[in-house]
């Protein structure tokens, strides 16, 4: 048993193991440092009684075995995968399969540095369940990165909202485009928006829902701001529901709609039409006044020159101005005390 000790010591030629340096080891490289000591006890005329811990004995003979085991000694402990790559990988896969090039998924994945790669997942999924396109998501978030620090929680809720409006299936891809803080202002904002359509302006719910798809802008407008433009269109140049919605009429500002409307009804080119929607003269077409530049306007609208135009906008903001003034609270409180006095003096009487 002897001999059998100082052969398996000579074919492996293992290298002295201390307590001292296996109290260095990794606690995996303890217990097999800890099971190798056992069997190096034979070289030292102690016999091979605590080789059965390492294996059996057979296995110790067995030349296949002799040669797989000084493999085992050298070998270090492999790295532990990076969780981080892995879970970026698999970003990066659900993202091609969505649609996206590769040139987008790039972009996306720096867009907005410190940005978990599952977070970005999540918020583009809510995106693409909207029926917005990849192309179209990657110039929205190009526009505001700040979306993809959305609570995701919130992200589903505003989605859910959005579907409500009528806003899902690719109508939210020209929102996005023009008015992208659709995603971040606050609901009540839009629930203020959307009320003042349909209850002041009288918009039915598709109309609604037509006028957020094709004017988003008038998300970003006041709500007592958008009722007046509307009442403008309505009443001042009689313009119906219809014809407000089918022409974007509540994209335009107030200022260059009432200055190009006024000045073609000053110049007798316009008229407000009468109760029947009759008017005396053919009244442009509202695309004609609006959706033009002012060099066109004036050429084939107007018949006009610039410089009576910029002349007439001095004047009527001229006039705006002191009809403002005149509406001043202490001319209100002025002509009330009037109207008072003169009661008095009729009671007398």
């Amino acid at each position: 048993m002897a001999a059998l000790g100082r052969r398996v010591s000579g074919c492996y030629h293992l290298m002295p193991l201390t307590w001292a340096r296996i109290s260095r080891q990794t606690p995996q490289k303890k217990m097999m440092a800890s099971s190798l000591h056992k069997l190096t006890t034979a070289s030292t005329g102690r016999g091979l009684e605590e080789v059965p811990c390492v294996g059996p004995k057979k296995c110790v003979q067995d030349p296949e075995c002799r040669t797989l085991l000084p493999q085992c000694l050298p070998e270090k402990q492999s790295a532990p995968v990076d969780g981080g790559s892995w879970e970026r990988e698999e970003v990066i896969t659900s993202l091609l399969d969505m649609g996206f090039s590769e040139v987008h998924v790039n972009e996306l994945l720096t867009m907005q540095p410190g940005t978990h790669p599952q977070q970005l997942l999540d918020i583009v999924s809510e995106l693409i369940l909207l029926g917005v396109n990849p192309e179209p998501v990657c110039v929205a978030l190009k526009k505001s990165p700040q979306l993809l620090r959305l609570p995701v929680l919130q992200m589903k809720r505003r989605s859910s909202y959005l579907r409500k409006l009528g806003l899902g299936e690719g109508k939210l891809r020209r929102v996005l485009h023009c008015c992208p803080e659709i995603l971040t202002m606050r609901q009540r904002d839009i629930a203020n928006t959307v009320r003042v359509l349909r209850d002041k302006c009288l918009f039915t719910v598709q109309q609604v829902t037509e006028i957020l798809h094709r004017c988003p802008y008038v998300l970003r407008e006041h709500p007592s701001e958008l009722e007046y433009k509307f009442q403008y269109a309505y009443f001042r140049m009689g313009v119906k529901h219809a014809d407000v919605v089918r022409t974007d009429f509540l994209q335009y500002s107030i200022t260059k709609t009432r200055q190009r409307h006024t000045f073609l009804e000053r110049l007798g080119r316009y008229q407000t039409p009468d109760k029947k929607g009759q008017t005396q003269v053919a009244n442009p077409l509202l695309r004609d006044i609006l959706r033009v530049s002012e060099a066109e306007f004036l050429a084939r609208t107007a018949c006009s020159s610039a410089e009576e135009f910029e002349v007439f906008k001095k004047l009527l903001a001229r006039e705006e101005e002191e009809e403002s003034e005149n509406h001043m609270p202490g001319d209100k409180s002025t002509s009330e005390d009037e109207e008072d006095e003169d009661g008095e003096g009729e009671g007398e009487l």
